[in-house]
């Protein structure tokens, strides 16, 4: 799916952790317990099986979510989840990455429920100094309530590519040479919530939660983080090991690219990049420069 970029490529990622003081480099499998604090719900997310499984859960009174204990400057972020089974109409399954600030930037997975038997949104964006409106939305080739499935997020100096089992489905690339804004400046944590959305996850808010099928739940096991880790008192983000660093180089080859179009062709449902209506100045800038 994925190679190395070229030379030009690489000595601009060379000259990136050059001048990188405060990274260190991690790989991560994942243990909940050390990898991560359950921040809100009130005992509705749960660490489970000696930390090897999280879940969250909604009910009518409360979501709940968590949050990396770190936070990662560049990275390649997996995650498995099962998502809400049966009728998910108005829940929202989020995972992300996110600075903060209002100028904050983010990327995101967001799972939108439905009623049982349709399928869910996987509904993805893209927000840099604060700004987002990069909206790509699909639909998967599985039932992702019945088995657990990978989650990734390649984020390094050249893109940010969402795979989904291995399978790219979007690539948002670097073009800061075009002027349009990157996400390489501000550390992000990882972010994951389940939560009630029903004024507009399920088609636009027409079909609310049934609070009958409550308690949903969320699972999540397998996390893995190859990342640069930000910490004030390391010294770089740089390793020996090849072989551990090759995803700050890696892009997508011709059997990735050839990958994204199949997914996109066949399973994209919203692609800001053709919303003319939404964007009557101008579609932005990326959608022509990509």
């Amino acid at each position: 799916m994925t190679s190395s970029g070229s030379s030009i490529t690489t000595k601009m990622v060379m000259v990136f952790l050059l001048s990188i003081s405060s990274l260190v480099l991690a790989a991560s499998a994942g243990n909940f317990y050390q990898d991560f604090d359950l921040t809100w719900g009130d005992g509705r997310a749960k660490i489970l099986n000696n930390g090897q499984l999280l879940t969250l859960s909604l009910d009518k009174t409360s979501g709940s979510g968590f949050k990396s204990n770190k936070e990662y400057l560049f990275g390649k972020i997996d995650m498995q989840l099962k998502l809400v089974p049966g009728n998910s109409a108005g829940t929202v399954t989020a995972y992300y990455l996110s600075s903060l600030g209002s100028a904050h930037d983010e990327i995101d997975f967001e799972f939108l429920g439905n009623l049982s038997g349709d399928p869910y949104i996987l509904h993805t964006n893209v927000f840099t100094q604060g700004k987002g409106n990069r909206e790509q939305q699909f639909y998967l080739w599985f039932d992702p309530t019945k088995d657990f499935h990978t989650y990734s997020i390649l984020w390094n100096p050249q893109s940010i590519i969402f795979s989904v089992d291995g399978t790219p489905i979007r690539e948002f690339k670097n073009l800061e040479s075009k002027g349009v804004p990157f996400p390489k400046n501000q550390p992000m944590w990882i972010y994951s919530s389940l939560w009630n959305a029903d004024d507009w996850a399920t088609r636009g808010g027409l079909v609310k939660t049934d609070w009958s099928q409550a308690p949903f739940t969320a699972s999540y096991r397998n996390f893995n983080a190859q990342a640069c880790i930000w910490s004030s008192g390391s010294s770089s983000c740089s390793s020996n090991n090849s072989s551990a660093n090759s995803w700050l180089t890696e892009s997508l080859d011709a059997t990735g690219q050839e990958r994204i179009k199949w997914v996109q062709k066949n399973y994209m449902i919203y692609n800001y990049c053709t919303d003319i209506k939404r964007f009557p100045q101008g579609l932005p800038p990326e959608c022509s420069l990509a």
